[in-house]
């Protein structure tokens, strides 16, 4: 399966901020937002990862990434010339995902919980189930400010209404989601929505209508931040300082993910500290990799 990050717009609810960078690259406490999302890609396994961008920003996010070699992942960039869409990102992609299955997760989304790993591992089999498509549904006070899943006991996806007067359920729809190889031909096949956009909804619809949308509930225990706008980077910024400081460890650590998943050794892993030595970022991954040595002593 491949990775995709739509990391492009621009950002237009946090200007004057992002009329100097993108929002993408802006902090959330202690790392840039872009790390939050790229987290969630590797957590599911994902190591061949498309991040799309625009042209004015595409060398902010090589000089902070590379092509991923540090992490043990393969990173490909992409330029998104006009925002037209979310599901333009599976035309731009469409060479980069290939014959293969593929996750789609927006820059500027958070998530958080105990067992997530567990839940996207689950996702990562959608081939070998027959296809489909997987999208995420987070309880909110507001359901008429999103777009609204209702699903069934099976989690099979009832109905999709995009900020409806009535919403059929409280869930709203997060920006994550897995698709089978069918996406690309869904994605070409689309017409342009009113505001001119390639919508994800109708992507979602088409799989509906097949038969072939189901929804993961992340209910009681999780939490999933969209960083878009001034308020919401401020709370997401105090909710990750409040569990890195209360539980000393690190959301969205690429460095820790992959050393534990295996795609790193000590010796990879101490280039990034010799890099972040001066920062808390460095000291934590220094402690990791003592730790680590101290348990096979």
């Amino acid at each position: 399966m491949k990775g995709i990050i739509l990391a492009g717009g621009s950002g237009t609810r946090l200007y004057p901020t992002t009329l100097a960078i993108t929002k993408q690259l802006l902090p959330i406490y202690d790392k840039p937002m872009i790390l939050y999302p790229l987290s969630v890609l590797m957590l599911a396994g994902i190591r061949e990862i498309l991040i799309i961008v625009t042209s004015r920003d595409i060398e902010r996010f090589k000089y902070l990434f590379g092509n991923g070699e540090l992490l043990g992942i393969h990173i490909d960039y992409k330029i998104q010339k006009e925002p037209n869409g979310l599901a333009e990102a599976f035309i731009l992609g469409d060479e980069f995902i290939g014959q293969d299955s593929v996750s789609l997760i927006l820059g500027d989304n958070i998530f958080y919980g105990q067992g997530f790993k567990n839940i996207l591992n689950e996702c990562m089999e959608l081939d070998s189930k027959n296809g489909g498509a997987i999208t995420f549904a987070y309880p909110v006070k507001d359901p008429n400010r999103f777009g609204v899943v209702e699903f069934d006991d099976d989690f099979n996806v009832l109905s999709l209404e995009e900020k409806p007067e009535n919403p059929k359920s409280n869930y709203a729809l997060t920006g994550l989601y897995f698709y089978d190889n069918n996406v690309i031909d869904i994605a070409k096949s689309l017409k342009p929505s009113k505001r001119g956009e390639l919508e994800i909804t109708d992507v979602n619809l088409t799989y509906l209508k097949n038969g072939k949308l189901k929804t993961k509930a992340l209910g009681r225990g999780f939490t999933w931040l969209d960083t878009g706008t001034p308020e919401s980077m401020c709370e997401a910024s105090n909710f990750v300082s409040t569990i890195e400081n209360r539980q000393n460890y690190k959301i969205a650590c690429l460095e820790e993910i992959a050393y534990y998943n295996g795609w790193i050794d000590d010796f990879i892993l101490q280039k990034s500290i010799d890099k972040l030595h001066k920062s808390e970022y460095g000291k934590y991954l220094l402690d990791l990799l003592k730790g680590k040595n101290n348990e096979n002593k």
